[in-house]
């Protein structure tokens, strides 16, 4: 079994990818009043977990980028090298 960075780099993506969408769907289908922003129903912490979720997918997303990219330079280094 051949496990690479570029693998472990898409398998982050589409796990983001995924968390990124779920929280989506959450925040969207939260019920919304007619005077919903800045009334005292409002509940923020129905928000709290949807959001960090996006922003967890935020990070991760990132983090897959950077490791394509050290891959990306790793490989030209080596045929440089080899070169």
């Amino acid at each position: 079994m051949n496990i690479s960075s570029s693998t472990s780099a898409v398998n982050l993506l589409n796990t983001s990818q995924h968390k990124a969408a779920d929280a989506a769907q959450k925040i969207a289908t939260l019920p919304v009043n007619k005077q919903e922003v800045g009334s005292a129903e409002f509940n923020s912490s129905d928000l709290i977990k949807p959001v960090l979720s996006l922003n967890e997918a935020e990070l991760e997303t990132s983090a897959a980028v950077k490791i394509l990219q050290t891959e990306d330079k790793t490989i030209g280094a080596l045929l440089d090298v080899n070169a």
